[in-house]
């Protein structure tokens, strides 16, 4: 499939990934430049309706979500035959493949992992949704060290039915290593059980290994509803007591004894990591060298390597304090570190940035939490900055909610600014011919009136508009496109056909699409012309 082009936009570029669901490319977006990832269903799946579901569900789940810890959906494919989503390139690695590379991290850097990865799940929980195989694998780090959750392939919309399997079961979703007691048994998973596999991962950060193996999956599964994982610090001695305290709460078998909500979870890890930092003062010590008493003489020679010694040092010392204002500058008077803003009031913590010598930036999106409140920031507590750095703040809405307008019947921009006034967002599914004026909106998901998230997206197909092909055999090629451009059609590729007539030199001997034909605006036009044959070289003298 490499080299193909998707709705005349997406070139796929190269096999990137393939899992027993879905293959995914790397592809270029050819209108923004930027590389994007493509997810395609496998052939063998297209015909069957549970997988058909899955991929649909994971569409419907990222068409919710729009959050900086989570791989945000871009585009959806319009081929019924070989449907495909569009999302974010993350260039990196997956913690996967981290943790085989590195082993156990240090406790500080999987703190700060673990808390983006509950700053996502907090997101795609307040949207309704539970992803239900959070595990390394599904977790990205980019090469500027970002934090991206991606796969909400099996992903269960609150109040959704459990999948089932072909004999009408319901199906234990996840992967085995990291999924909690009560999806082991073959029970509902909830926000809980997203907690439960956070703190599994958490755990194979801070020892190299999950914690619990076995030689099926039956048996590692009857582990994590029996059998109590070994504590952390028996393997990594190094990871604090506070940190070993909030897994071992998020591993409890008991969803109700486990922290309620991402949130907490993230508090929790916050405080443990503090409760760590004990402050140090280093007092560097200055060797004091005795000189020697008594009378020396001096030469003059001697003296004068006194004096050129003295100006030397002193002009040491110049520069040391030049360069030590330098570092001073830079490590003390520009340092600032990260205030923890979360749960304050966005005035509040706009002031309490400001006053760390940060830009706060705000972005807002629905929540439960109420409405001003800091939910999340994008550097945590004591993350070393400098004076100026911009500190992005997600601000709660309130749990708003917004009835659809309706979009149909006009412009693309106009809807998307009616949309955008009452908190939606707008997707384009797809684009199709149609005698309406290019850009208009012809459907939209979902019918206006239907009550929505703020922030939720409304998916709409709108019209590529509807053109007759000119005709254009006979005419010199500098007419062909000119006429072409007024009908808003692109010239495509050239050819050319020999004649021998001087008076068809440079016209369209035949075009396509042909003439009369319609066609949707944009549509590319090739067209051959007439062209005199090369005249055959003249024999030179003694030329055989």
């Amino acid at each position: 499939m490499t080299g193909t082009v998707l709705m005349d936009r997406y070139r796929l570029e190269e096999l990137i990934g393939e899992g027993g669901m879905a293959s995914v490319y790397r592809a270029l977006d050819l209108r923004t430049g930027h590389r994007v990832a493509v997810k395609f269903l496998r052939q063998e799946f297209h015909k069957n309706p549970e997988f058909l579901d899955r991929f649909r569900r994971e569409a419907t789940a990222a068409s919710r979500m729009s959050h900086h810890n989570i791989v945000n959906l871009l585009d959806i494919g319009d081929d019924p035959k070989a449907p495909y989503l569009v999302f974010e390139f993350v260039d990196g690695k997956t913690l996967k493949e981290i943790i085989t590379d590195h082993g156990r991290l240090p406790q500080a850097t999987a703190v700060q992992i673990a808390i983006r990865i509950l700053s996502a799940l907090r997101h795609a929980h307040e949207a309704g949704i539970i992803h239900r195989d959070i595990k390394p694998q599904n977790i990205l780090v980019d090469r500027q060290g970002y934090i991206k959750v991606s796969d909400f392939g099996i992903a269960r919309m609150v109040g959704a039915n459990t999948m089932q399997d072909a004999d009408g079961k319901p199906s234990i979703m996840g992967s085995v290593h990291y999924f909690s007691p009560e999806q082991a048994r073959g029970e509902t998973a909830t926000v809980s059980s997203d907690l439960y596999s956070v703190g599994v991962v958490l755990y194979e950060m801070l020892t190299g290994t999950v914690p619990f193996e076995g030689e099926t999956p039956v048996a590692i599964a009857i582990q994590h509803v029996q059998v109590a994982a070994k504590p952390i610090r028996e393997l990594n001695p190094a990871v604090s007591q506070a940190l070993e305290n909030v897994v071992a709460k998020a591993m409890e078998k008991d969803p109700k004894q486990r922290y309620v909500s991402a949130m907490f979870m993230a508090q929790a890890l916050h405080a443990a990591l503090l409760a760590e930092k004990e402050p140090t003062q280093d007092t560097p010590v200055f060797p004091v060298q005795q000189r020697q008493q008594g009378k020396r003489r001096g030469s003059f020679h001697s003296r004068l390597r006194e004096k050129i010694l003295i100006l030397l040092l002193s002009l040491a010392i110049i520069v040391g304090i030049g360069v030590g204002g330098i570092v001073i500058y830079r490590d003390i008077v520009n340092a600032t570190r990260a205030p923890l803003l979360i749960a304050e009031t966005e005035e509040t913590a706009i002031r309490m940035a400001e006053r760390a010598g940060l830009s706060p930036r705000i972005e807002r999106i629905s929540s439960n939490e109420p409405v001003g409140m800091v939910i999340t920031q994008s550097h945590d507590l004591g993350f070393a900055m400098q004076r100026g750095d911009t500190i992005l703040l997600t601000v709660s809405s309130g749990p708003i909610r917004k009835p659809v307008t309706q979009v149909t019947g006009i412009l693309q921009a106009s809807a998307q600014k009616k949309l955008e006034r009452i908190g939606l967002r707008m997707m384009v599914t797809s684009t199709v011919m149609d005698p309406s004026p290019m850009g208009t909106v012809l459907e939209q998901y979902p019918e206006a009136g239907t009550e929505m998230d703020a922030g939720a997206i409304v998916q709409v197909v709108v019209s590529g508009g509807e053109v007759t092909v000119p005709l254009l055999t006979g005419l010199r090629q500098q007419d062909a496109v000119a006429m072409l451009a007024k009908a808003g059609l692109p010239t495509g590729g050239l050819s050319t056909v020999e004649m021998s007539d001087p008076a068809q030199q440079g016209r369209v001997a035949s075009q396509y699409p042909q003439a009369g034909e319609l066609v949707m605006t944009g549509t590319s036009v090739d067209l051959v012309l007439y062209v005199l044959p090369e005249a055959s070289p003249t024999p030179t003298a003694g030329g055989s």
